[in-house]
């Protein structure tokens, strides 16, 4: 249990006690008085340690949201990255194609050139330089050969300007293929970086949401240990009056010699377990299971089935058994000396307030009412209304 169950079971030790002689009733009225204003500190207490858990909560989503938007912010940088150095590939290789394209262009204008001075010379002059090689042949094979070879030249000449003009044509679509593939890698790259700028924009807001959510935590954590302070204060105040009211009892029974109305509890401080199972959460500091930060859990949780049954720890008087707020189904038994008894989140109780019970005895069932997370028996030891750890004090 935490904190708050302290003050409970101190305030119930305060509804044990019977009404004193003389004076007794009004050391009554300022104990109902502490335990009433104890009662509220701890409503306020719970309420404000789950707004402490609602805050811790929503710091903890925000700092994940920034977190994926940072992840994201990362892969589209890589993106970009990767988009840039194609884009310059891309670029180099259209650089390459254009000094191809230009050479090609540059010899099929060439080659145009000499064809078209050849058919004006033709044109104007005749084919001189055809007809003189012709004329100039010795003999008739000579003339077939010389024929041949100036049909083969004009083949060729024709080829290579076909040639030249399917080269150009290539290039040509080469280098449209890759404008078009850097258009297409440009604008990747202008919607990524967009992109980017959007989730830049995105985490700065998160990053603000983040500071803001870390600033309300500490707050709430400052007031709920404000809170607390106040609630100990109050709890050593009405601790004094018990201990004071317990002083009187005794000095009344000394003079009236009346012996203790309690069972024997077989040896103070000695107690016999009160559930088989496994000790799931010792007594001492701890973290908050519900969230809020470390909390100083004063008893034993006990880890067994619903329906379990719960047994006295030793002979006493039952001073509370109902539903007790993060308790659930509570039951304090008083032991005399001092000493007592707590058995919290049971799933049934079977005694009641003023029965007297011996050691061993069933009192109720293991359950998982109250603030709890799972079934299990919160047991508790208490000296004067202060918890002690129960663990040495077992047998």
């Amino acid at each position: 249990m935490n904190l708050w169950g302290r003050r409970i079971a101190v305030a119930l030790l305060a509804l044990a006690i019977v009404p004193a002689v003389a004076g007794g009733s009004t050391l009554d009225e300022r104990i109902a008085k502490e335990r009433a204003k104890s009662a509220q500190i701890q409503a306020r207490l719970h309420a404000k340690k789950a707004e402490l858990h609602a805050a811790t909560l929503r710091y903890t989503d925000l700092q994940q949201q920034l977190g994926e938007t940072n992840a994201a912010i990362g892969a589209v940088s890589d993106r970009i990255d990767s988009l840039s150095a194609q884009s310059a590939s891309t670029q180099r290789r259209i650089d390459w194609n254009t000094i191809q394209l230009d050479a090609a262009r540059q010899s099929l204008r060439l080659h145009d050139a000499l064809l078209k001075r050849r058919l004006v010379d033709i044109y104007e002059y005749g084919d001189l330089t055809y007809i003189n090689a012709l004329v100039d042949a010795r003999s008739f094979s000579d003339f077939v050969e010389r024929w041949e070879d100036l049909r083969l030249l004009i083949a060729a000449n024709q080829r290579t300007v076909r040639a030249r003009k399917a080269a150009e044509a290539r290039v040509a679509t080469i280098e449209a293929d890759l404008e078009r593939t850097r258009m297409e890698l440009q604008q990747e790259q202008t919607a990524q970086e967009e992109a980017r700028s959007q989730l830049d924009s995105l985490a700065g807001e998160r990053r603000n949401l983040v500071a803001l959510a870390s600033i309300r935590r500490h707050s709430v954590a400052s007031e709920v240990a404000e809170i607390e302070s106040l609630s100990a204060a109050e709890e050593s105040a009405l601790e004094g009056l018990i201990v004071e009211r317990e002083r009187e009892l005794a000095a009344k029974e000394r003079a009236e010699g009346i012996a203790g109305s309690v069972p024997s509890a077989g040896g103070l401080g000695n107690f016999s377990w009160p559930v088989t199972g496994t000790i799931t959460s010792p007594f001492g500091w701890r973290s908050n299971p519900f969230g809020g930060g470390p909390e100083f859990h004063q008893g034993l949780d006990i880890a067994a089935p619903t329906g379990t049954t719960v047994t006295a720890a030793a002979a006493g008087t039952v001073i509370m058994a109902q539903w007790y707020g993060g308790y659930g189904n509570y039951i304090l038994i008083d032991h005399g000396g001092g000493y007592s008894t707590g058995y919290g989140h049971l799933s049934a109780i079977f005694v009641s307030v003023g029965q007297g019970v011996a050691r061993g005895q069933a009192i109720g069932a293991v359950g998982s009412t109250g603030q709890s997370t799972g079934p299990h028996l919160h047991f508790e030891v208490r000296i004067a209304g202060k918890p002690v750890d129960p663990a040495p004090r077992l047998h």
